[in-house]
């Protein structure tokens, strides 16, 4: 996860004096990639943790729900994620562990190892380097502590990584801005659009970089990069009248050369891919690594497939934001029966899981 990664120049009312990410929009353009709708702007990063891990949609608890990781996972015993299919699990955080109750949540999610910066001896970050002045540790220094981590076991193993880089205030001016942002759209906030820019462009550097990386490694691996959401920078737009565009943030799913050499992943996935959501990328990443899927991960590909992306909406009377393929929103009543059906039992096993008995639980994976 990249924090608050999200292409300005998508942003309306919003111009750049010069391309932010041209790496990145090169390996969006070459691979499994699109649009991720996020249900959170300027904050809410946990949230789309949770359901990229867990597949489970934010926007299907009730609102009085704010934080999963703080209000459900630390009160379930073994919470169902994607970490449960491996055998080693590794999470980094180049930042305090107990933000959102990660120290605990990773715990339950079962991940083995959790690196952050409280952490020190054999579990100490090996890499703190902030980026031209940052005030959090970049993206190349995360980066560099994922291939460490990746060379520490032959085998496979599951990393989860949630970046700090670009994390707010976009205060800090960096050495040898480039960059410079006019129009409306940010209201009296154009220096910090630039500021953030320039962010973004040192993660798009360090991104190919940790890429070709990834490709020198002689095992498949399989990398799902997301953006959880815009920053709250964009003061000159009205929500209501943006509403997708400003939830609206980049992802791709990215299989090494090795992977793609011995058929363990595919090159570019197109069916259902231009918009999706964080609870998609589960599926995404096994059609991608051309994995068999059990009835659960099953359930949640019928999702990702037939049914628009959705987000939690924070304008109108809707508590649910779809939007389908064509980036448009669409209203619950212009769902097919299909489509429909599908949402209904993906609610009730969500309900079964995290609400109910877990009647569903001793099978839901055989």
């Amino acid at each position: 996860m990249s924090e608050s990664f999200s292409d300005p120049s998508r942003v309306p009312n919003i111009k750049l004096n010069q391309e932010v990410i041209p790496n990145i929009k090169k390996v969006k353009q070459d691979n499994t990639s699109g649009l991720m709708m996020s249900s959170g702007y300027g904050g809410g990063t946990a949230n789309i943790e949770y359901m990229t891990l867990t597949g489970l949609a934010y926007n299907q608890f009730s609102k009085s729900l704010n934080s999963p990781f703080t209000q459900l996972v630390i009160k379930q015993k073994h919470p169902l994620n994607i970490a449960n299919s491996f055998k080693t699990t590794a999470a980094i955080h180049p930042y305090y562990g107990n933000f959102y109750d990660r120290n605990t949540v990773y715990q339950k999610f079962g991940m083995q190892t959790f690196r952050n910066i409280n952490t020190s001896g054999k579990l100490g970050l090996h890499y703190t380097a902030t980026a031209d002045g940052g005030q959090y540790i970049s993206d190349d220094s995360a980066y560099k502590e994922v291939l460490w981590q990746i060379n520490q076991r032959k085998g496979g193993q599951f990393i989860n990584l949630v970046t700090m880089q670009n994390h707010m205030p976009y205060t800090t001016n960096y050495a040898g801005n480039q960059f410079k942002a006019t129009g409306k759209g940010a209201g009296k906030n154009l220096q910090q659009v630039a500021n953030f820019s320039k962010g973004l462009n040192m993660t798009d550097e360090t991104t190919q970089t940790f890429l070709n990386e990834i490709d020198k490694i002689s095992k498949p691996i399989t990398i799902v990069w997301y953006g959880d959401h815009l920053p709250g920078i964009y003061d000159g737009n009205k929500m209501s009248q943006y509403n997708v565009q400003q939830h609206a943030t980049d992802y791709f799913v990215y299989s090494n050369r090795y992977a793609l050499e011995h058929n363990y992943g595919t090159k570019k996935l197109s069916k259902s891919t231009k918009v999706t959501d964080p609870n998609g990328f589960i599926p995404l990443a096994l059609r991608q690594m051309k994995q068999q899927v059990t009835p659960y991960y099953a359930l949640l590909t019928r999702v990702q497939e037939d049914v628009p992306a959705m987000a939690r909406n924070s304008v109108g009377g809707n508590e649910n934001l779809y939007v389908n393929n064509r980036e448009k929103q669409v209203s619950t009543d212009r769902l097919n029966k299909k489509q429909k059906q599908i949402i209904h039992d993906y609610r009730l096993v969500q309900y079964d899981l995290t609400a109910g008995k877990g009647y569903s639980r001793n099978i839901i994976n055989k």
